[in-house]
């Protein structure tokens, strides 16, 4: 590090003490009924540290509307000048959550440039790349981690990551963050501690929430192509095996998509595999409500854990469905080497009927063109599942913002996300540039709301389709996103430079209005009156996951072998099992599976440390459920 740099730092501290008692960030800690966290005494009501967040029910964070303005405007022309150059600073983001391989181009580049001086080149997470990374001494310089497991400890422990208390780099740099995500950030520097990381602070999680009062928005919706269940005169659907005949029938009446190509019911990816099939283990979360945990699946009722092997358990249930469908024709063969993004392609044709996910159905497919078409994708809700959605989290998730400990540029990486926790920043990485010359996406109207601009509405509705200005880099909107694919607050917190108002544009005031499109009046009539797919999810029987401090466990050198191995061979498996084309191959794939298993982990060490996770999960949502 520059030693002007390192002065400044240090300069910094000494300011420290007078900053943070501007700070007017505030906790509650009220008992009873909340089931997000984790209780607290019976009658108890009190102000506490942060620190103290593991035995509290209800959090708020009472944001400081003058906390998170350094004395010094960090903006392209300051790093010019702190890294004497006007090249643009070349930054390199390691993502374990990206889809994307390459420098970042389009409208998020551009305001990367204009705002900070800087290129960034994303690095996805691929086979051994991490391992890689580990081994050259360099994970990136901004370094986004998917979860706290074992990559994470093994970067926290092993030096690998940047102290933002270090040379006073978050009150200098990361003043925003610092004073409107304490609790965020108390719980990477107890969690760094717990694993043996020392008294550091390397982030924070993603969708931190300003409330634990509510949960976030869904987004296992099951959205089914709307006009082709209208076509089918709505038939009721109870079960699975309802879903199955509806998939069946919307095949029948529609066989081929928009170019000529066949149609599927669903239609599958395997860039986010880990210990299971992702979609797969996603379909169980989606119909039964149990959430991933490990090799297996949670009931966050009761604490219940599902080994993926359990005979008919949630996981193998879920994958003899889709080999059902696949046997009928139902699944796109190619699901299980194609990209995320040759998939959305595929339903942005029609090619696809239904999708677990809304970012994977309707925010692909219901664009302008389709609507005004009379076809779109809405959700449909079986009466006997029970989709999960999340509660919010002050604490924040388990993605992980970082900083790589080796970075030349420490100041305007910290300067970069601390501007993604800013109300522009996050409204910008949402919607798009901020609209300040008539040439943006979102701007806020003279009662405070939040609005879209014509062009931000389109970029909203139609990610895909919508190609951004020249000014802002061109091409489409979508592509033109920052690819690291994290988020800093959940979209439902609280806008504080809004009227009170979410990030979530879904529920904007500006944006309410009577339906358009006949499309969408019919399913709001078919849906009682529910506005949209928030309203109407909320309306239907679902789960909520209580936030909580809970982590993952450490994992020993000795079982992350076998660990490695079984989940190769649960995956490997269960896509053969998928695509099997008789029941008796399926069956007997299922089988050979489970015999693997067992002969990689003899003794159980992988569910006895499953369960174990899911013990320690359970003691804490318990007392928080409602």
């Amino acid at each position: 590090m520059k030693l002007k740099r390192a002065l400044a730092g240090l300069m910094s501290v000494t300011l420290a003490a007078g900053i943070m008692t501007a700070c007017t960030t505030t906790a509650t800690y009220e008992d009873g009924g909340d089931d997000t966290t984790t209780a607290a005494q019976a009658g108890e009501e009190t102000t506490a540290p942060a620190g103290e967040t593991a035995e509290t029910t209800s959090m708020e964070v009472t944001t400081n509307e003058n906390a998170g303005t350094p004395e010094q405007i960090h903006d392209a022309d300051y790093f010019k000048e702190l890294y004497g150059t006007d090249d643009l600073i070349q930054l390199t983001v390691f993502s374990e959550l990206a889809n994307y391989n390459g420098k970042l181009t389009g409208w998020f580049a551009e305001v990367m440039k204009r705002k900070f001086n800087a290129e960034l080149t994303i690095i996805p997470e691929s086979s051994g790349t991490f391992d890689t990374r580990m081994e050259s001494g360099n994970l990136g310089d901004i370094v986004v981690f998917g979860s706290t497991g074992d990559n994470y400890k093994r970067a926290a422990t092993g030096g690998m990551l940047f102290d933002w208390n270090k040379y006073g780099m978050i009150d200098e740099y990361g003043s925003y963050t610092r004073d409107n995500m304490p609790y965020a950030l108390q719980n990477n520097k107890n969690l760094n501690k717990d694993i043996g990381a020392g008294d550091v602070l390397y982030g924070f999680g993603h969708n931190v929430a300003t409330s634990t009062e509510d949960h976030e928005a869904f987004f296992y919706t099951m959205d089914i192509r709307w006009d082709l269940y209208k076509q089918l005169n709505y038939p009721e659907m109870n079960s699975l095996d309802d879903l199955y005949n509806v998939f069946v029938q919307m095949k029948e009446i529609c066989p081929k998509d928009e170019n000529g190509n066949e149609t599927y019911a669903m239609s599958l990816w395997p860039d986010w595999d880990g210990n299971m099939v992702m979609y797969v283990k996603a379909f169980a979360t989606c119909y039964w409500g149990y959430d991933e945990l490990g090799f297996g699946l949670y009931d966050c009722d009761n604490g219940t854990y599902h080994y993926a092997l359990e005979e008919n358990g949630p996981y193998l249930n879920s994958l003899k469905f889709f080999n059902k469908c696949y046997q009928a024709g139902l699944i796109d063969p190619n699901s299980m080497t194609q990209t995320y993004n040759e998939m959305s392609e595929k339903v942005t044709a029609g090619g696809v009927f239904f999708s677990i996910f809304d970012y994977a159905g309707s925010a692909l497919y219901n664009t302008e063109t389709h609507l005004s078409a009379g076809t779109a994708m809405y959700p449909v809700v079986p009466s006997d599942a029970t989709p999960l959605c999340y509660g919010m989290n002050v604490l924040g998730g388990n993605r992980v913002w970082t900083i790589g400990a080796t970075t030349e540029y420490p100041e305007l990486c910290m300067a970069i996300i601390n501007w993604l926790t800013t109300p522009e920043g996050y409204m910008t990485y949402l919607y798009g540039p901020k609209d300040e010359d008539n040439n943006g996406c979102w701007y806020y109207d003279e009662n405070g709301n939040s609005c879209l601009t014509e062009l931000g509405e389109k970029c909203y509705t139609d990610r895909k389709g919508t190609t951004m200005p020249s000014e802002w880099g061109g091409g489409s909107f979508n592509d033109g996103t920052f690819q690291a694919n994290n988020t800093t607050w959940s979209k439902d917190a609280s806008n504080p430079d809004s009227n009170g108002e979410t990030y979530n544009a879904d529920n904007w005031i500006s944006r309410r209005h009577d339906a358009t499109y006949d499309i969408l009046s019919d399913w709001r009539t078919w849906a009682n009156g529910a506005y949209n797919s928030q309203e109407y999810m909320d309306s239907v029987n679902h789960k909520i996951a209580p936030g909580t401090s809970w982590a993952e466990g450490e994992t020993s050198d000795e079982l992350k072998v076998i660990w490695s191995q079984v989940a190769d061979c649960i995956v490997t498996n269960s896509w053969k099992a998928l695509y099997a084309k008789s029941d008796e191959e399926y069956e007997k794939i299922v089988a050979d599976m489970i015999k693997q298993v067992n002969e990689y982990d003899p003794q159980g060490q992988c569910l006895a440390k499953c369960e174990q996770d899911a013990a320690n999960r359970n003691a804490l949502e318990e007392p928080v459920r409602g």
